[in-house]
């Protein structure tokens, strides 16, 4: 990274007058969600993003190389960077130093100062604020002036005033910010090393030569992330589960101020990858610099391959470009707009023909340089055209089936009688034996029953006409009635809830990641709307008085310690064992059941598991398991 900027003179323009103050701090302890997402374990991790942020963004500004993130055994997390450091002159209009103002006003900070940061991943402000506000005790100590200072917070609220403790170097400038969160306001006050790992890479990947180090004392784990290569890296980094068909290819150019970046490489499989992020956030749901891209890379592949001759049947389609396609496009936006409070889509329409011009110019230019790579993107878009045509076929079969009379469905599917989707669900189990015990089970208005025979198909490894010629595959979708690929509707989902039901061992196991690999793949949707749940089924039952079903061996342990003196224990091999009424009182029943919502936290890894532990590559997935075994558990 080029960190040759003048900190002292950008230290000097970066004062108290750049910190613009919107409003006070009320209520964030009464609504926290509506700042960070949740009181749970994302919303918790988001406190450290936020005070990341601000120093990413004074490494986007060039004025910082280096982020240390330590997770300390007493709870607290410190965040130590080498920018310039937060200002501690005294605000104009506050009359109290600008660090104080930053912590304890909430929208106030240096990113509405359009001279402190061109671009800014924490636009909105909030961030240290809400960090201070949802935190027992907060410690900030910056490095500045030749001086080093330091304040205090409880609550959000300050315990002393701003002092001097130091003295450092005049070039030795930084912010150092301890917190200890409150446990009254969040379910869980520990934090997880790989969730933050995932983070950091990403932001280390997106920002070539910072190095973000993250320590976790408790655990004596320690992870250095710092990549020259940037997003050419990324994208092999993406990719390393697969087989990939050209060296990246990576542009970048600036345009109206706005600065894109994009690798792009593809593999062998027929899953598209194409991962978003605007000033360092991933913007999962994508945007309008998405959108941009997608249109230069149909109309260059297009381009080309009708200048060579290349094409008989009709034009390419975007589908059909994008098959096999792993992309990073990294957008550096000076005032971004985002839809939805989690700024998870871009909405800039300006930002669409900035990073189409400059991706259709690049692409056009790398293919007439390197041709042997064009043709076999074009190849691999050729085979695609032809799959579709094939899929297409099938696909139609499929929607013909969809129909919502009974005759259109499954006739394994014992459907329920509420039509609302918003008031039912569907309960996929294994076999005839459980689906037989499940339908007899279940509450008949409400929750519908589809009994699979056996393992469905490997979706990772099988091409999508085979995928969409499988019965039992096919069944799944007519039942489910949104329909796949292009024609996928929300609109059309029969049920709210899409319960996977599989005994409690190694094939059950095996059949949830069949189902869960096939969703994530042809109704990626439905995981993230939500929709998608896993049943969690007893492995025990204990008889003493009463019956006591646990879930685990652990809790086993503890169960027999309460209960105490002999007991008669019942291990559970599968959902066929248990009569109608267990299956509907430990598993079933929506007052007690418990069910796990399927989530995709992070779309790269996501599709770096599917791809390791589905894919072809047996010494990839067998690393995998043996560095994740002590992770799950397993019944051999």
């Amino acid at each position: 990274m080029d960190n040759t900027k003048d900190k002292k003179s950008a230290s000097a323009s970066y004062s108290a007058e750049s910190i613009k103050v919107l409003e006070g701090l009320e209520g964030i302890r009464h609504r926290p969600a509506m700042y960070i997402g949740s009181t749970s374990k994302q919303g918790l991790h988001h406190l450290v993003y936020e005070v990341v942020d601000n120093a990413v963004d004074e490494a986007m500004g060039g004025y910082c190389d280096n982020i240390e993130v330590t997770l300390s055994s007493d709870g607290s997390v410190t965040v130590i960077d080498n920018g310039r450091g937060i200002p501690v002159d005294i605000h104009p209009v506050y009359k109290r130093p600008a660090v104080e103002i930053a912590i304890t006003k909430l929208h106030a900070g240096g990113k509405f100062d359009k001279k402190s940061y061109v671009v800014s991943g924490g636009l909105h402000g909030v961030g240290i604020s809400v960090v201070a506000a949802l935190s027992k005790h907060l410690k900030v100590i910056i490095r500045r002036n030749g001086k080093i200072y330091q304040q205090e917070y409880k609550i959000g609220k300050p315990t002393y005033d701003l002092k001097v403790i130091g003295k450092t170097e005049e070039k030795d400038t930084g912010t150092e910010i301890t917190f200890l969160p409150d446990e009254t306001i969040f379910s869980t006050i520990k934090f997880e090393f790989s969730i933050l790992e995932t983070r950091f890479r990403e932001i280390a990947f997106l920002n070539k030569g910072v190095k973000i180090t993250l320590k976790d004392e408790e655990g004596k784990k320690k992870e250095t992330f710092h990549y020259e290569g940037g997003l050419e890296e990324f994208v092999k980094w993406v990719n390393k589960s697969k087989e990939a068909l050209h060296k990246p290819i990576y542009f970048t150019k600036t345009d109206k101020g706005v600065v894109v970046e994009i690798a792009v490489q593809y593999n062998s499989s027929y899953q598209e990858n194409v991962l978003g992020f605007v000033n360092t956030i991933n913007t999962v749901e994508g945007g309008t610099h998405v959108i941009g891209f997608r249109t230069a890379l149909t109309r260059a592949i297009n381009d080309y391959a009708n200048k060579n001759s290349l094409i008989k049947n009709g034009n390419l389609s975007g589908d059909d470009v994008r098959e096999g396609l792993t992309a990073i496009i990294s957008v550096k936006v000076p005032e971004p707009q985002f839809e939805g409070q989690t700024k998870t889509k871009l909405g800039n329409s300006e930002i669409k023909g900035i990073v189409e011009s400059i991706s259709y110019s690049a692409l056009v230019e790398f293919f007439e340089e390197n041709p042997n790579i064009a043709r076999r993107i074009v190849t691999k878009g050729l085979e695609a055209q032809k799959a579709r045509e094939a899929a297409k076929k099938a696909k139609e079969i499929v929607r013909r089936k969809s129909a919502f009379s009974v005759s259109g469905l499954p006739g394994k599917l014992a459907d329920c009688s509420k039509k609302k989707a918003e008031e039912t669900e569907l309960y996929i189990v294994e076999g005839d034996s459980a689906g037989g015990s499940a339908k007899q089970a279940r509450s008949k208005d409400f929750q519908a029953v589809l009994p699979l025979k056996g393992k469905i198909l490997n979706v990772e490894k099988a091409n999508p006409i085979k995928v969409l010629s499988s019965e039992e595959i096919t069944n799944l979708i007519t039942a489910i009635g949104t329909g796949v690929g292009e024609q996928f509707d929300l609109t059309k989902l029969r049920y709210s809830k899409i319960i996977i039901m599989t005994d409690a061992d190694v094939d059950g196991a095996h059949i949830m990641t069949l189902l869960l690999t096939f969703f994530f793949r042809f109704m990626k949707q439905l995981i993230e709307n939500g929709n998608i749940y896993i049943a969690v089924a007893p492995l025990y039952r204990i008889r003493k008085k009463k019956y006591h079903y646990v879930f685990s061996d652990e809790e086993l342990k503890k169960m027999m310690e309460k209960l105490g003196g002999e007991i008669a224990v019942q291990r559970f091999k599968g959902l066929g064992e248990m009569d109608s009424e267990q299956l509907w009182e430990t598993t079933m029943n929506h007052k007690t059941r418990l069910l796990r919502k399927v989530t995709i936290e992070d779309a790269a890894i996501a599709d770096e598991i599917f791809s390791k532990l589905m894919g072809e590559d047996v010494e990839a997935r067998r690393q995998f398991i043996a560095e994740r075994a002590h992770e799950a558990e397993i019944d051999i």
